[in-house]
C-alpha cells in the first residue's frame, strides 16, 4: 500500500509499505478515507524526536471504513464508517477505567521507552516512535487499529468525512482544554493559538458558558476563521500588549482560564540564552506561550497546557505559579471519553469543524500539504489527504 513516510529531518515521501495485518483478536483494519495534518507532527518532521526511524509512517488524525475485524471485536462490522481516536488505549487498565485513556498502561508497543522518556509508560499514538506508542500512522491506505472497540467510533450519517476527521484529535483536544480549565458560566478565557486545537478549545469554552473567549495569534486568516466560525474575540499579538489587553477585557484581573494550544510553534517574545545558543535539534522546548499565559492569568486562575512538548523546558515561571496561586494542568486528550458526544454535537451543528480543512489533497501530495501546513502558507490551517 501507499503511505507517507518520514525520510529524515524535513524529509517526507509517499512510498510503498507492507499492508497491515490483524495481530490481535481485538484489532481492526481500516481503509483510510481521510487523514489530516496536526501541529504535533511538526517536531517529528523537524527531527526533534530522536526515536523516529526512517520509513516510519506518520499521521494520527484519520477516518475510514472497517474492512476486517478480529474475532473479539464486538462494536464494529465490515463496512462501518469510523473515526479513530489518535490515542491508543486498552480500555481495561486502572487508568482507562478512571477515564484517563491517555495514561493507559497497555497502549504502547514499547512501554520501557515511555518509562525512560517520562518516568512511566503512557498510551500509544498512531504515527509516533516507540516512546509514543510505535504504531504506524494514518497517512496511508490502510491502518491496523488496536483495541478497535475502545478507540474507533461510528460516525453519524449527517457528518461528512471532512468534518468528522477532526473528531479524531483536534476536537477532543480542545474539549480537554475547557474541561481541565474547569470553564464555568461567566468566565473569561484566553486561548493562545488560533490553529485547529485552539479554535476547538475556544468553541468548547463557549459551549460551557464562558462569557468572553479571546483567541491570540498573529495570522490574520486564522484569526478571521476564529471570529467567523467560532464566535471568539481575537487578538493579534504583533499589535498589542497581550497581558495588558487581556486585563482590559477581564475587569482588570486577567482571564480566569488561560489555555496554551501552540506548543513549540509559538515564535514571539524574548528567547532565553539556551534558546539562542543551542542548536534547535537538541535545545530544550521553548515554553514562550506558556510563560505568557502564566503571567497573564488572574490570581487563583487556571492555566492549561495543550501544546505538544517533547521533553524539558527552561525558564519556566514556577515562582509566578506559586505566588499567584495558579492551578496548572496538562494532558494528552482522552478522546475515548468524549468522541461519541462530540460527533453528536458536530451533527447538530453545535461544533463547527468544516472550516478547518482549508486544503484538500490526494495522498501523493502529502509532502506538499505538510510544507503548506508547516509554513502556514496559502492560509493553510489543516491539510486533509485522501488516499
Amino acid at each position: 500500500m501507499r503511505a507517507l513516510c518520514w525520510l529524515g529531518e524535513d524529509g517526507l515521501a509517499v512510498r510503498q509499505v507492507p499492508d497491515p495485518e490483524l495481530r490481535n483478536e481485538t484489532d481492526a483494519i481500516v481503509r483510510v478515507r481521510r487523514s489530516a495534518t496536526c501541529g504535533a507532527d511538526l517536531p517529528l518532521l523537524g527531527g526533534r524526536v530522536p526515536e523516529l526511524s526512517v520509513g516510519d509512517v506518520l499521521g494520527h488524525d484519520f477516518l475510514g471504513e472497517v474492512v476486517e475485524v478480529g474475532p473479539r471485536v464486538r462494536r464494529h462490522r465490515v463496512g462501518d464508517r469510523v473515526v479513530v481516536c489518535s490515542g491508543v488505549a486498552c480500555g481495561q487498565c486502572w487508568y482507562c477505567r478512571e477515564g484517563l485513556y491517555a495514561c493507559c498502561d497497555n497502549g504502547s508497543t514499547d512501554p520501557a521507552a515511555g518509562e525512560a522518556a517520562w518516568g512511566q509508560p503512557v498510551a500509544g499514538c498512531f504515527g509516533r516512535p516507540r516512546a509514543g506508542g510505535g504504531f504506524a500512522g494514518g497517512h496511508a491506505e490502510y491502518v491496523r487499529v488496536p483495541y478497535a472497540d475502545v478507540g474507533a467510533f461510528a460516525v453519524p450519517d449527517p457528518v461528512d468525512d471532512d468534518r468528522a476527521v477532526f473528531a479524531s484529535d483536534a476536537v477532543p483536544a480542545g474539549w480537554l482544554g475547557a474541561e481541565l480549565g474547569e470553564v464555568r458560566p461567566g468566565d473569561v478565557v484566553a486561548v493562545w493559538g488560533a490553529g485547529a486545537v485552539g479554535q476547538m478549545a475556544a468553541q468548547a469554552a463557549l459551549l460551557r458558558g464562558a462569557d468572553r473567549v479571546v483567541v491570540i495569534d498573529r495570522y490574520p486568516d486564522r484569526l478571521r476563521l476564529a471570529e467567523r466560525h467560532v464566535g471568539a474575540e481575537t487578538l493579534d499579538y504583533r499589535a498589542a500588549d497581550v497581558p495588558a489587553e487581556l486585563r482590559e477585557r477581564s475587569g482588570g484581573r486577567g482571564p480566569d482560564v488561560c489555555v496554551e494550544a501552540v506548543g513549540m510553534a509559538w515564535d514571539h517574545g524574548p528567547r532565553s540564552l539556551v534558546d539562542r545558543f543551542t542548536r534547535s535539534a537538541v535545545a530544550p522546548d521553548r515554553p514562550i506561550a506558556v510563560r505568557e499565559a502564566v503571567h497573564a492569568c488572574r490570581k487563583g486562575g487556571r492555566v492549561v497546557v495543550l501544546g505538544t512538548f517533547t521533553g524539558f523546558v527552561d525558564t519556566f515561571p514556577l515562582g509566578a505559579v506559586m505566588h499567584k496561586g495558579l492551578s496548572l494542568r496538562s494532558a494528552r486528550q482522552h478522546g475515548q471519553r468524549w468522541i461519541p458526544m462530540l460527533l453528536d454535537r458536530i451533527a447538530r451543528g453545535e461544533i463547527a469543524t468544516g472550516h478547518l480543512a482549508t486544503h484538500r489533497l490526494p495522498l501523493e501530495q502529502a509532502p506538499l500539504g505538510y510544507d503548506l501546513f508547516r509554513d502556514r502558507a496559502d492560509g493553510c490551517l489543516r491539510a486533509v489527504f485522501t488516499p
